[in-house]
């Protein structure tokens, strides 16, 4: 069995950062890499119509991949905190609710969008051909959203117990899996846009089976599953997972209504965006990663009560996210007309992303301050801070915005007006981070009640007066000593 004890609870967090997030970034840049592979061999075949199709099918599958990312943060949250407390048997506990939690949900979420396909592809603005192969490649990748969802919460689980690397692996063997039947179904069978949605199923089979065997095997961190288990730990993963899901969720819809905005002036600048979609994930890599990365830091801190060292965690957070975000977008700029070019994009799809590359693409610093405050409010017992916060976002940060920006500046003011509700709310969730911090310090207040992961064993917890989570912690620790696998 690895070691899977508190390792971020001392050591520099810098380094932490930087290991966790650059591991983490390898594993999901490979899979942001073969979305880009993709975009760029459906431009290949040379029809406008596939690539906006890719665009529009996009946007519903980040929403059912925003709710596994919801889940996955339930995970990583109660798991860490409760690795940080060394309360590892509650821990195993914890990992296989949250699969179990994370399946059914996603499960249900993914029902519901299969049975609306065509009705959900026309509120977004796809029409004719576009509308036609979208659905296609929908009904084909839509129904594996319980595969990535369980992937996605087993990732999480891997990073709370401290083993990046192995994360990393997981998503980067789906990356390759992917780039590798990627041109053979597209070209070499024929298949077209099917055919990139079924690599990605096998593709996502793969990202679950390489995250599930170490968590089994090597970490020992996941427990058989039983109804008792379930009803001690859903309070406590849902109070997280629900506001999660409704955060992460807040970005698709954004991007739903971008896309929608953008589709009253034509089909190439839905294509541009479709680009500019699959170009942004591969670019600030790091800084998606960085949300998932931090989120263990903070939690097996915020576990240990070393409340210096989460602010510290955050302060270093938001200068990797700055320096770096301004370092790509500088080398974006610099290689935007060669990016036109790979991507056969002319006419409106071109002016749409060199757009992007000249003046967009730099307000991503808020976006990933809101990142890090996101991911602290999740591990710090207020998740609803988050929700509110990307909510906010998703409707008075986008719908004034690119309403009043397509107005007066046409398609390109679609995008401008939502990089500047970026703005407002990245430096609004900087400000409530400030003082949730500063409330943290005077207080040293615990996370909500019914959340035994912050208990030690033979220790107190952290609200003295909360005396029902031993009550709770005894009764989930009957009979959680049976291991999916043995060895």
């Amino acid at each position: 069995m690895a070691d899977s004890s508190a390792k971020f609870v001392e050591g520099s967090t810098m380094r932490h950062i930087l290991v966790m997030s650059g591991t983490g970034s390898i594993g999901l840049m490979s899979l942001f890499v073969v979305d880009l592979l993709d975009m760029l061999f459906i431009s290949m075949l040379g029809q406008t119509e596939l690539a906006a199709a890719v665009g529009f099918a996009g946007t519903l599958t980040f929403f059912a991949t925003s709710v596994s990312i919801g889940t996955s943060i339930a995970m990583g949250a109660l798991m860490s905190k409760a690795i940080g407390a060394k309360h590892r048997r509650y821990a195993k506990q914890l990992g296989s609710s949250v699969l179990v939690i994370a399946f059914a949900i996603s499960a249900v979420i993914t029902a519901v969008m299969c049975f609306y396909i065509p009705e959900l592809l026309t509120a977004i603005g796809a029409s004719g051909e576009a509308l036609e192969r979208a659905e296609a490649y929908l009904w084909i990748l839509l129904p594996t959203s319980p595969i990535i969802a369980l992937g996605m919460a087993c990732g999480a689980g891997l990073r709370a117990a401290g083993d990046a690397k192995r994360s990393m692996w997981a998503t980067l063997w789906g990356g390759i899996v992917n780039a590798i039947l990627d041109p053979l179904f597209i070209f070499g069978f024929g298949w077209n846009i099917e055919g990139a949605a079924i690599a990605s199923v096998i593709a996502r089979f793969t990202v679950f089976y390489f995250s599930f065997m170490p968590l089994v095997r090597v970490h020992q961190l996941l427990s058989l599953p039983s109804v008792k288990a379930l009803k001690n730990d859903v309070h406590a993963i849902l109070a997280i997972a629900i506001p999660a899901i409704v955060t992460n969720t807040a970005t698709p819809i954004a991007n739903a209504i971008v896309t929608t905005a953008l589709a009253k002036f034509g089909e190439d600048f839905v294509a541009g965006y479709a680009v500019i979609g699959r170009l942004t994930p591969v670019c600030f890599a790091v800084i998606f990663a960085l949300s998932g990365a931090v989120g263990p830091i903070i939690g097996q801190n915020y576990g240990a009560k070393r409340i210096d060292r989460v602010s510290e965690t955050l302060r270093n957070s938001l200068i990797v996210t700055t320096v770096y975000t301004l370092l790509v977008c500088a080398i974006l700029y610099l290689l935007r007309e060669q990016v036109v070019q790979l991507f056969s994009l002319t006419g409106d799809a071109a002016l749409i992303l060199v757009a992007f590359a000249t003046y967009v693409a730099v307000t991503f610093i808020f976006n990933g301050a809101l990142f890090v405050a996101n991911t602290s409010f999740n591990n710090l017992g207020k998740p609803l801070y988050s929700t509110a916060l990307n909510l906010g976002k998703a409707t008075l940060g986008t719908l004034p915005f690119v309403y009043l920006g397509a107005q007066h500046l046409g398609a390109l003011g679609v995008i401008y007006g939502q990089a500047l509700g970026n703005i407002v709310f990245g430096i609004l969730g900087l400000i409530v981070l400030r003082f949730h911090l500063k409330e943290l310090r005077q207080t040293n207040e615990c996370i909500a009640k019914h959340d035994p992961s912050l208990l030690a064993v033979n220790s107190q917890p952290f609200c003295t007066h909360d005396a029902v989570l031993l009550e709770d912690v005894a009764k989930n620790e009957e009979g959680l000593e049976q291991p999916f696998l043995s060895g």
